[in-house]
């Protein structure tokens, strides 16, 4: 079975690109803290997935140069987080200028050292709008860059089993497979209990109430 490092957020898009990962490749999962408001939270998260799945290997890195730079919601306390109504169709506060680049280095860079085959990412196309790189064409173009940028031995692809799916659909999916989605943390704003207004916020009750289904981390005592 090929290895594979999975980029484990600690949200819930990356909690079933984590459940899908583990039944197709052996894991070892990675996660990136740089400087986002919810750090702590997400980095607690990843700790008890990563339990979970009693993944062996696991890797936690810092990517300081996003919280220097600065320019996002996430990683800049003088910007505020904006409620989901304020957001619309256009690229919100909250994008981290070209984040998911600074991610899958860092994974690929652990794959060559580990012989992976496989990047995976929880990345969805519906958060395309908001959110360029998670473009279905960003993928196709990062993996050229893979092939021309690593020693190629073994090939290292990146996967995105979620990229086509709704977030209702991730939710159905990650309910099939048991994912715990009570270990996972999507607020932007706060490490206690979800604001309920960001926008990550209100993405995610909406697909649990389309699914009909309760959101186990909004029946869990505050942390």
């Amino acid at each position: 079975m090929d290895r594979g490092i999975v980029l484990v957020s600690g949200g819930m898009d990356s909690l079933v690109a984590a459940a899908i990962a583990v039944q197709e490749c052996t894991p070892a999962f990675l996660h990136v803290s740089y400087g986002q408001r919810t750090q702590q939270r997400e980095l607690e998260c990843f700790h008890r997935i990563t339990d979970h799945y009693e993944v062996r290997h696991r890797l936690v890195v810092r990517a300081d140069a996003l919280a220097k730079i600065g320019g996002s919601a996430l990683t800049d306390n003088r910007i505020p987080v904006e409620d989901a109504v304020a957001v619309g169709n256009r690229v919100p506060a909250t994008y981290v200028p070209f984040r998911n680049t600074h991610l899958l280095a860092a994974a690929v860079s652990w794959a060559e050292v580990l012989g992976a085959q496989r990047v995976y990412i929880g990345a969805v196309e519906q958060d395309a709008p908001g959110y360029p790189d998670c473009r279905r064409e960003y993928y196709q173009v990062f993996n050229e860059l893979i092939e021309v940028g690593t020693k190629g031995d073994p090939p290292i692809r990146v996967y995105t089993p979620l990229i086509g799916l709704s977030k209702v659909e991730i939710v159905q999916l990650g309910a099939r497979m048991r994912a715990p989605f009570e270990l996972t943390w999507s607020c932007y704003r706060s490490e206690e209990r979800p604001c309920g207004t960001c926008h990550s916020c209100v993405v995610r009750a909406a697909a649990f109430r389309e699914a009909s289904l309760p959101d186990p981390v909004l029946e869990a005592p505050p942390a």
